[in-house]
């Protein structure tokens, strides 16, 4: 009878804070009737003996073992006022049901954030560095926390993701160490690049997934046919393009101010603050120069389309990959006031030397009308009704030609839609394509579409 009424005690009174209700599980055997029973056969003596007797402590023991107090039952009509709830001493449960807030609130605080929030914290809160220094500083009041915070401590921290994406993710020092892959690919890549003839199919096969930051610059300009495969012409090759390009600008330069450059040189002048507008590094006057007389040599040189809004932004690509190979910190905020002139000038040339190289491939996509901007864009639409016909039906549906969202998709290359640490990724792929820019552009806007078709066809209006 005594047994039957003990387990009547615990279900009654499995609503109140500080109650105990049996949990199972590897940490928690199932609730044991004896400490229950003798509990009640101590309570004449509580008023009597001091909290922390050999019951009492007991008794908050087990409290302090059992992971969560709270849970409520299906009784929602226990009579309360019964004999066997008067049992427990209210100076007990109130003890036990603040024994169990602070066991509740030391095991919701994460050790690996310690670090960063000892300011906020209270003061009787511990710093938890590593396991080794946690069994340092447990007490024995602290027993019962042993396999919650061991299990806390094993978890991994949830990276960071910044709602910005910076260049500096894949373009400076303070990435995270390489894996093992990533340093066999690297000496591969080496490897091509220090032979005698560089093999351009295999360098191309192996910059598909993406091109190690410590080699990209050599390997876009090999991938854009700057540079010959050859290792012994490379050295000759750059100087020469590179004086070139300097005295294509003593040449031209000068004749901005003509009347009939005066045209060209005014939209540059204004196109070139809009580029990458939050990054500090194109902010910078020496860096605006650089572009403007990149983007004014090419225009004279290519008379046939001249300058057109969004050739601007093919050169940040170039400008970054290039800058990085003499910065190893944050490029996004590096002054460029710091590098020697020799090394500005080699980075403005190369710059300008490539983007050339890949306007030589999509040229028609500038000239007058952009006929190849609407081939490309009829293209898409094609290719669309082809591989999602739910897709395209929903854009008929709603009146949306491909030429009011695509348009900017192939004029820009997607630049304006991504951030430029994804640009630099993206064109490794590109430039690894015998046809990148031109053709296998295409295929990645289609991906686009098909990727967030769902919340395409969610939406019916033209501007969400």
């Amino acid at each position: 009878m005594a047994a039957e009424n003990s387990k009547q005690f615990w279900k009654r009174s499995a609503k109140l804070p500080g109650s105990i209700q049996p949990v199972y599980g590897a940490q928690h055997p199932p609730l044991d009737p004896r400490l229950t029973k003798n509990f009640i056969k101590e309570r004449s003596k509580v008023n009597t003996v001091p909290l922390r007797n050999k019951k009492a402590s007991s008794f908050h023991e087990f409290a302090r073992n059992t992971s969560d107090a709270w849970d409520i039952g299906d009784d929602e009509e226990e009579d309360f006022s019964s004999p066997s709830f008067q049992t427990l001493n209210s100076k007990v449960a109130l003890a036990t049901a603040a024994q169990v807030l602070e066991n509740h609130s030391k095991l919701r605080v994460k050790p690996e954030r310690s670090q960063s929030t000892t300011s906020d914290l209270p003061a009787n809160y511990k710093v938890i560095k590593s396991s080794s220094d946690a069994q340092l500083s447990r007490n024995s009041s602290d027993t019962c926390l042993r396999n919650p915070l061991h299990k806390q401590q094993s978890l991994p921290l949830r990276p960071i993701i910044p709602l910005v994406a910076r260049i500096s993710d894949q373009n400076a020092s303070g990435a995270p160490p390489m894996t093992v892959r990533e340093k066999t690919r690297l000496e591969k890549f080496r490897q091509l690049l220090s032979s005698h003839n560089t093999d351009l199919d295999e360098l191309r096969k192996c910059s598909w997934p993406g091109v190690p930051r410590e080699v990209r610059p050599v390997t876009w300009r090999l991938l854009s046919g700057y540079l010959p495969a050859n290792t012994e012409r490379r050295k000759l090759t750059l100087q020469r393009k590179r004086e070139e390009y300097f005295g294509f600008i003593e040449q031209y330069y000068d004749s901005r101010n003509e009347e009939h450059h005066q045209d060209t040189y005014r939209q540059i002048h204004i196109d070139i603050p809009r580029t990458n507008p939050l990054i500090p590094l194109f902010q910078q006057p020496l860096v605006q120069e650089i572009f403007e007389r990149i983007l004014f040599i090419w225009a004279i040189r290519h008379p046939a389309s001249g300058y057109v809004q969004g050739i601007n932004d093919l050169v940040t690509p170039f400008f970054v990959v290039f800058l990085s190979e003499y910065v190893e910190e944050d490029v996004e905020n590096f002054d460029v006031t710091n590098l020697s002139q020799d090394m500005l000038r080699s980075i403005e040339a190369d710059s300008f030397w490539c983007m050339s190289k890949l306007l030589d491939g999509i040229q028609d996509n500038y000239t007058f009308a952009q006929p190849g901007i609407q081939k490309k864009v009829k293209a898409l639409e094609e290719l669309v009704s082809r591989i999602d016909e739910q897709v395209h039906n929903h854009f008929r549906r709603y009146e949306v030609e491909y030429l009011q969202f695509a348009f900017r998709w192939m004029n820009n290359l997607l630049m304006r839609e991504l951030p430029l640490r994804c640009t630099i990724r993206l064109w490794d792929t590109y430039q690894s394509e015998p046809e990148g820019f031109s053709h296998f552009h295409l295929y990645v806007c289609a991906a686009f579409l098909i990727k967030w078709r769902k919340e395409i066809l969610d939406e019916e209006d033209f501007q969400v």
